[in-house]
Formats: C-alpha cells, sequence, structure tokens
C-alpha cells in the first residue's frame, strides 16, 4: 500500500507531473528540467527527490550534471501503470502539447549555456556584504 501512496503524492502536483510527462523516452539533466519548470534549482531538486522516492524516474550523476529519465523495465506494476495512465489521461492535454514543444526548443540548447544561464539569473548571496543597499 505505501508505493500506491508514494506514487498518489508524487502525482498530486502538477509540476511533477509536467516533469515526468517530459522525461518519456528521453533522459534529461536537472539544468534542462529547471529550464522547462521555470523554477528554483531546488525546487526542481525537491521535486525529482519526491518522483525518485515514489520510484517513477531513476536518476543518475553524470560528470557534474544529474541527469533524469522515467523508471525502466524494472520498475514494479504500479509505477508501470500509473505512467501509462498519463500518458493515457494527458495525450491530448494543450497544457502537455505546448510543453512538448517547448521542451523540443530547450532540448536545442546545450547544457551548458543552460548552466550559465541559469548561474547568471541568481542573485548574490546578501550575507557578507555591506548593510542596506550601500556601497
Amino acid at each position: 500500500m505505501e508505493s500506491v501512496l508514494a506514487i498518489t503524492r508524487a502525482l498530486a502536483d502538477e509540476s511533477r507531473v509536467r516533469a515526468l510527462l517530459v522525461l518519456d523516452g528521453r533522459e534529461l539533466c536537472v539544468c534542462q528540467l529547471i529550464e522547462f519548470l521555470e523554477l528554483a534549482p531546488s525546487t526542481v531538486s525537491k521535486h525529482m527527490t519526491i518522483l525518485r522516492q515514489a520510484r517513477l524516474i531513476d536518476g543518475r550523476k553524470k560528470g557534474r550534471w544529474m541527469n533524469y529519465r522515467l523508471a525502466g523495465e524494472h520498475a514494479s506494476p504500479a509505477v508501470k501503470e500509473a505512467i501509462a495512465w498519463l500518458r493515457r489521461s494527458l495525450t491530448n492535454d494543450p497544457v502537455a502539447r505546448r510543453d512538448a514543444t517547448r521542451m523540443a526548443k530547450i532540448l536545442k540548447t546545450g547544457r551548458e549555456v543552460l548552466c550559465g544561464r541559469q548561474n547568471a539569473r541568481r542573485k548574490p548571496c546578501p550575507i557578507g556584504s555591506t548593510a542596506a543597499g550601500t556601497p
């Protein structure tokens, strides 16, 4: 029962469902998922952790990049059925279609470019800087 509850909890968030759909048939780097979801890196990592705990996705570190893909052939029947259900249910969903188009554009951009873009968006930490906006 715990496995089914973990899957249910993981699917109870739109960002996680959208991430699962774009992982279908491919492996993505976390930087690609950050770009796709337009969320903070820590938020995307938390979402990926929840999906991994539910065994819906697999993750592996390759160099400096963390890569994710849908659970493979060794996944439990509950996981396989949950993924199949998502595919069937959202095949013609307009958000899913828009996401597929958007992901195709993101995939044309190199990971180094995405990581650089994401690093540039981060604001410097105020700790250790001068007080209240004074130079």
